[in-house]
């Protein structure tokens, strides 16, 4: 079964529906390639995915450990190269909330750098990943 249908809406733009939920998206392509860059781009997705994805089996981990991330926030930086037109790096800056130990902290720090989308993405795809935790 499919996981999403992405219906061309025209003028750069898609709307991504999630068949499960029926949850939707819009993306724009970027206005340094011909768009309005009035949404994500493809490209954003595919850079954010990443930062959702860590923040995501975090939180799986967290609640194992019965530790709290709420709260916690990633901001996103996407770099792109040309020649092919690609993504050549991915800037993720995690942000904690304070209370989380030491110890905790390299677990769920492995576990974040572990996840599907990082493994997914093409290993010439520079990923700086930085975690602050409790500042």
């Amino acid at each position: 079964m499919s996981t999403a249908k992405v219906t061309y809406l025209g003028d750069l733009r898609t709307e991504a529906t999630h068949l499960k939920s029926g949850a939707t998206y819009i993306t724009d392509a970027p206005t340094d390639n011909n768009g309005k860059g009035a949404a994500f781009s493809p490209t954003d997705t595919v850079a954010t995915g990443l930062a959702s994805c860590m923040l995501t089996v975090m939180g799986i981990k967290a609640n194992q450990m019965e530790v709290s991330l709420k709260g916690a926030t990633a901001a996103v930086t996407k770099t792109m190269a040309s020649d092919p037109r690609r993504i050549s790096k991915i800037k993720v800056v995690l942000q904690f909330p304070a209370g989380i130990s030491k110890k905790e902290q390299v677990i769920l720090e492995r576990t974040a750098n572990s996840c599907p989308v990082h493994y997914s993405l093409h290993p010439d795809i520079e990923k700086d990943v930085s975690f602050n935790w409790g500042e």
